[in-house]
Order: C-alpha cells, then structure tokens, then sequence
C-alpha cells in the first residue's frame, strides 16, 4: 500500500512540535463525555478498569481505546477519540492499564508496552458480551506500540477484529527512548518519571520484600524504572531484554488485519526507524501516514476535535 499522503495542516502555533504536543496534554479543554466504569478481574486475580461510553441508539460496533505511559481513560485524547466515535454510532471501551485508574493493583507486575496478556482478556471479556459484530483497536503512544504487537505475534485473532490505528507509536522501544534522552525532551521525561517514581512509591507499601527505598533513590531516568522495576517485575532479564523483545516493529511483517500508523514527523518521542516506509509501501494492509506537523498526540484543530479523532473515525469506517 502506498504511503497515505496526509492533509493534516495546523495554524502556526501548531506548527511547532512542543508547542502542539504539551497544548494537547496540557491545555485543551477536557472534551465531555459520559463514562461508566466496569471492573474487570484478570486471570491472574489482578484487575483493571474499563471505562465504557455509549452510543445513542443500541450499536453492534465498538472501539477499544488504548492509553499512553502513566496514562488513564480519563486523558484529554481519550475522551476526545470516544467523544468522536460516540457520535457516529460506535460504543467505546477505553481500557485503563492496571494500576491506571487511580487504585493501585494487586500484583507485583503492573502494565509494559508489550503486556499484551491483558488485552486479550479484555477482548474476551467484550466478545463473551455477544454484543458487537465489529471491533477496532485505537492505540496512542505505549497503546499503540500494545496493539500493534498483539496484532503480530498471534496467528489467530477473533473474526470480531476488523482495524487497528496506531497514534503517535514508539514502534521502536528502545529508539523512543533515546529519543526521550534528548536535552529539548527533559520537560516530558521529567514529567514521566516524576509519575513513576509515585507510583513505585505507593507499590513500595505491598511489596516491600521486593521493592525498596534504596532503589527508589537509584531511580533517576526512564531506563533506570525499567531496569529496577519494569524487567523483573514482568519476566525480563533487564531494561535492553525487555525493549528488544516487546518493540512492535518486529511484529509488524506479520499482521494481516488493515491497520493506520499515524506518526507526526515533529514527534520528538519517536526515532527514525518508527517510520515504516519501506514496509508500508510493500504491504497492502499497512497505511502509513506521517503528517509534517502534528507532534506527539497534539493533531489540533480546534478544541472540540482534532485530526486523529476525524481521521480515525474515517478509516474505521471505510
């Protein structure tokens, strides 16, 4: 499939990739949307929240809605992507990681970028509902990196799966994180690690066998969390094991279902190689759009919608 052209074009200030990225995460009014939660109990007796909205009339479709790092339902992007597919008759399923929906979980692992387990359960969990005849994935950041694996790594998928949309992906782990590394990203890292070092603090209570003060203090970067906490509490030798074996552009050759990676050339989270271009212009179900503006999660049109929601929308129901 040829490389989507985009015609995604901000006004000036959104021209600027950090000006459009921290306005998005920042300022933009929160969108209104109703939500109901349902908890849902995971296999392993652990438990994460969905954070369910709901079209108007009864719909046999619906979107699973997958978050960025130390993100929530209740971010600004979330609610704008399900307030936009709300509207066009889909129901909304925005899932909230474990440990994300402000309760802490009950195991010592937590959530990754390759944590695949627990959307499969979720999956399960919508298709047992036997109430939807299409579902989508919609993926921003680390979910989009989670989708786009699970798409990948398994031979079967159900027949209920029609798209996936990656937004603004980390497609390569450990080249995001370099890039995270860089001295004009210190003000997003800093803001990442702050939330990571809470919540280690707040895990530190259940497991203090495992987890400690002393290694808290070591915790000074993004690779530091991953090497302490990250990799052995999720089965990987360290923080280099665990971004080699979940980055999802390994997986990519192997996924069958039509999928949008949408990546802003302006994202500074993101390393050359998360750009396809070679793959996507190879293979009929990858589309790959890179937009010159759109930084990272900040497509601004207008506070009331933004391109991704409009072009997610579109490509869901082509």
């Amino acid at each position: 499939m040829p490389i989507v052209p985009s015609s995604y074009k901000p006004s000036s200030l959104f021209k600027n990739g950090h000006f459009s990225t921290i306005y998005s995460a920042k300022l933009r009014p929160s969108p209104k949307l109703q939500q109901e939660r349902e908890r849902l109990h995971l296999p392993d007796k652990d438990f994460l929240d969905i954070d369910w909205s709901f079209s108007k009339a009864p719909s046999q479709k619906v979107a699973i809605l997958l978050h960025g790092l130390e993100g929530s339902a209740q971010r600004t992007y979330i609610k704008g992507q399900g307030r936009i597919l709300q509207q066009n008759s889909w129901d909304v399923a925005a899932v909230n990681y474990r440990g994300c929906s402000g309760e802490v979980n009950t195991s010592y692992a937590s959530y990754n970028a390759g944590s695949t387990g627990d959307l499969v359960a979720v999956m399960q969990h919508i298709i047992e509902k036997d109430r939807y005849s299409q579902i989508v994935l919609i993926g921003f950041s680390l979910g989009g990196n989670v989708l786009l694996k699970y798409l990948g790594e398994r031979d079967t998928l159900p027949k209920q799966l029609k798209k996936g949309i990656a937004i603004s992906s980390p497609l390569s782990l450990q080249g995001s994180l370099n890039a995270l590394e860089k001295r004009n990203n210190w003000v997003y890292r800093t803001s990442f690690l702050y939330n990571m070092r809470q919540k280690y603090k707040e895990k530190m209570l259940q497991f203090p066998e495992q987890m400690s003060a002393s290694d808290l203090k070591k915790i000074k970067s993004i690779f530091d969390f991953d090497t302490i906490y990250t990799a052995p509490a999720h089965g990987f030798d360290d923080a280099f094991d665990y971004y080699n074996k979940n980055s999802c552009l390994q997986f990519l050759p192997n996924i069958k279902t039509p999928i949008l990676i949408l990546n802003a050339k302006n994202d500074t989270f993101l390393s050359p190689d998360c750009y396809p271009e070679t793959l996507a212009s190879e293979r009929k179900n990858i589309y790959l759009e890179s937009p010159k503006y759109g930084g990272h999660v900040g497509f601004h049109i207008n506070n009331s919608v933004y391109y991704s929601e409009q072009r997610s929308l579109q490509f869901i129901n082509e």
